[in-house]
């Protein structure tokens, strides 16, 4: 079949109209597309009617009881039911959340991953149905398979954006689909498409770029990566998420109110998710955020009720017919429901339902409802109709998860050498003065500051627990931080570590190397909100006390930040003779070596955000002082003196944004 390209329409704000789509899927089509933000583009599946599968749908759904349809929908995690009941209530889906694992051990096996999931398989093929469908196990691999001991873990999406290498995102997406194959999972909830407005926002780190355009490239990418032909042994059912608007909520606050009008929505937001559409994405995920359009007196309320753009809109303007499932117990943020009980979200348009605990309750209540009415049968058909639909085109009706030829296999948790090359990608050189970097291989250095030995604040939040927290080094049994990573370019005995520089004489050595950083956090536990001044060195002072320590002895110092937001941090530039933006790079300190250290690496990563200049400066807009825009990064071959930064007075309190 004929390949149409999926190109890129650019206005003025960017409003994408497709993208590349591989040769094994039918063509990806828009129909109208309104560069102008003036309505949703119309497009259509790239996934071609398969007549015989909608058959054979048909004649499963038909042969359903109430209660197993109601089961398909329902979405309990693993803590929380056992295979067993997996047979008994035939459901049609699980998932891990973050910081879940199999016996609750945060050091399971790869091997006791993938022996749960094939009790979970077994189970559900072995119900009293007239045919049987297999459960379909979801987990949160947003860097690699990072619930997982020992797999290669990526640098966040807010590093790899300043990459700008959709090739590099694809292979990212592979290695990624293998890791979570290993263990045999076949669904992943990524990669988030949020277009960050405001960096007070906890979950900044998730998102790839506060340009449209880069997210789009990434999202395209991702899901190819992901998915593959959905036919082969690693590949698995990718999930754009979450629609939508996540990124632009009110202060920046998690699960807030996006206040954006509808063109906003369109050419802004929606950016990515035309993109993994037209990649043929097979599931979306709602939001918990809301969307009030202010500048037009529409109040669309939470987006897990909103019935306009999980139908209409996605289903019917967008042509989506793969599934939606909701976030972790979404469903009680809607007016009138509760975590266990909510037709008002179904009518709404979602197909399965992330009900964690309370799935029990769930399924009395929702058979109540189709039984009253309240939901009809006809929608609830829709919905197992869609789920269905998703495993037939992943090939979980033909093959069990354990059929794969990397499930149960530790080795294919390791990609080490791809992820050390996203790490140099993903790295920005904000400050280079009298050229201090790179390295010569003969320094006698100094290392200081927690966040060099810290494979927890090197990785951030969604790595072996929901937020990240609570983890040492030996808990990911691999991995290398920055200060072994300097050991091992530089020899053990020309790299001394000091946390503080608590009685260190600096004058001993040639080079400090300062390694600063946030602690992990994820969701709303990373947010800042307004009023507080956004500054890094508030939120951890004893970083910029180590900075103290060393500054200013004759000595240059280099300067690496971990962070999960572009951080205001002048006074800490100004103290460096070296400053690097390293984000969040995962579990491989020796791609930051690489750069740091005379040798055939440059720095070639570019911000994709706006770096902020003042502790109340949170995004572009009107009123932020930006420091260096996006796009801006130094490299060795092109070195610039940037000299001392303006530090303005911190305010005790930022001026509130107007409601």
């Amino acid at each position: 079949m004929t390949r149409l390209p999926f190109k890129i329409c650019l206005s003025l704000l960017l409003l994408l109209a497709g993208c590349s789509v591989s040769p094994t899927k039918a063509e990806w089509v828009s129909l109208a597309a309104t560069p102008e933000g003036s309505d949703w583009p119309l497009l259509r599946s790239p996934h071609a009617v398969d007549p015989a599968m909608e058959q054979r749908i048909a004649e499963i759904v038909a042969g359903m009881s109430l209660e197993q349809k109601v089961g398909q929908i329902t979405q309990p995690e693993i803590r929380y039911i056992t295979p067993d009941e997996v047979r008994q209530y035939y459901i049609g889906s699980v998932l891990n959340g973050g910081g879940s694992w199999p016996g609750m051990d945060k050091g399971a096996s790869v091997e006791d991953w993938a022996a749960l999931s094939s009790r979970y398989y077994l189970a559900s093929m072995s119900t009293d149905m007239a045919v049987q469908i297999p459960v379909i196990w979801g987990t949160d691999a947003v860097h690699g398979h990072n619930n997982v001991a020992g797999a290669t873990l990526f640098p966040h999406n807010i590093g790899l954006g300043a990459a700008n290498d959709p090739a590099l995102i694809e292979r990212i997406g592979r290695a990624t689909a293998r890791q979570v194959r290993a263990t045999g999972i076949t669904w992943v909830f990524a990669p988030t498409l949020a277009v960050s407005e405001n960096r007070r926002w906890g979950r900044t780190y998730e998102s790839y770029s506060s340009d449209p355009g880069i997210v789009a490239r990434y999202a395209d990418a991702m899901v190819r990566g992901l998915q593959g032909d959905l036919d082969g042994d690693g590949d698995v059912v990718a999930t754009a998420k979450h629609f939508m608007g996540d990124g632009g909520t009110f202060d920046g606050i998690d699960q807030g109110e996006t206040r954006a009008t509808r063109q906003e929505m369109i050419t802004r937001h929606g950016a990515g998710y035309y993109a993994a559409l037209g990649a043929g994405v097979q599931t979306v995920m709602v939001s918990y955020n809301s969307w009030n359009d202010v500048q037009a007196g529409e109040n669309h309320g939470k987006m897990h009720g909103d019935r306009e753009l999980l139908s209409d809109v996605l289903r019917g303007r967008l042509g989506f017919d793969g599934l939606v499932v909701s976030d972790w117990n979404g469903i009680d943020q809607v007016p009138g429901c509760t975590k266990d009980h909510c037709a008002a979200a179904i009518n709404a348009g979602i197909d399965m339902i992330m009900v964690p605990e309370d799935w029990k309750a769930f399924i009395s209540n929702t058979v109540a409802d189709v039984q009253a009415g309240r939901i009809s049968t006809a929608r609830l058909d829709e919905a197992v109709t869609r789920i269905l639909r998703v495993k037939m085109r992943s090939g979980l009706f033909e093959r069990a998860p354990s059929a794969s030829l990397y499930n149960g296999r530790a080795d294919a948790l390791l990609a080490g050498a791809l992820a050390r090359e996203a790490v140099r990608q993903s790295v920005v050189l904000l400050k280079n003065e009298n050229g201090v970097l790179p390295l010569a291989h003969d320094r006698r250095i100094l290392v200081v500051g927690a966040s060099a030995d810290s494979l927890s604040n090197q990785t951030g939040g969604w790595t072996l627990t929901w937020g990240g927290t609570e983890n040492t080094n030996a808990d990911f049994r691999g991995g290398t931080t920055l200060l072994g990573a300097l050991r091992r370019g530089l020899g053990s005995e020309n790299v001394v570590y000091s946390i503080d520089a608590a009685g260190i004489d600096v004058s001993a050595f040639d080079t400090v190397i300062a390694v600063l950083g946030e602690t992990p956090y994820a969701e709303y536990n990373g947010d800042v909100r307004a009023p507080a001044p956004v500054q890094h060195s508030l939120s951890y002072p004893a970083d910029l006390a180590v900075l103290q320590a060393v500054s200013g002895r004759g000595v240059p110092v280099v300067t690496v930040l971990y962070s999960g937001r572009p951080a205001y941090a002048n006074d800490l530039i100004n103290l460096s003779d070296a400053f690097v933006a390293a984000f969040l790079p995962g579990t491989e300190g020796d791609g930051l070596a690489d750069v740091l250290l005379s040798g055939p690496f440059d720095f070639t990563g570019r911000l994709s955000f706006v770096w902020p200049g003042s502790a109340c400066s949170t995004g572009e807009g009107p009123g932020n002082a930006v420091q260096f825009p996006r796009g801006y990064g130094l490299s060795y071959a092109s070195s610039r003196t940037n000299g001392a930064l303006p530090v303005p007075v911190t305010p005790a309190a930022c001026e509130m944004a107007t409601p």
